[in-house]
């Protein structure tokens, strides 16, 4: 019995048909999808109004989990710390730029 290396080595990892394609032809293929379905009058568009309530339901769904939501906290809060405390070295950096210009001069 012979062992079929090649299917080992790329088990689960293989990707085949439109998931193969380059990332331009898949694009293609899909808006010529999008054009049929507008055509044959299939398509489905939202309005503002059932567009605003399924954003809504998402954001009741990922809200609930409350690790989720709290590492979204965390991770906000540090890009703001992160920003202040840059703002504020840029600050300082400036400030003393200025004073050594100053001391250059007397």
């Amino acid at each position: 019995m012979a062992s079929n290396t090649t299917n080992d080595k790329t088990k689960g990892q293989s990707k085949r048909g439109f998931a193969a394609m380059d990332e331009a032809t898949q694009r293609a293929i899909a808006s010529k999808g999008g054009q049929a379905a507008h055509q044959k009058g299939t398509a489905h568009e939202f309005d503002s109004e059932e567009a605003r309530r399924a954003g809504q339901k998402g954001g009741e769904a990922v809200s609930r989990d409350r690790e989720h939501m709290a590492a979204i906290g965390r991770k906000g809060g540090e890009s703001r710390q992160s920003a202040a405390r840059a703002s504020a070295e840029k600050t300082r950096g400036a400030g003393s730029e200025q004073l050594s210009k100053r001391s250059n001069k007397q």
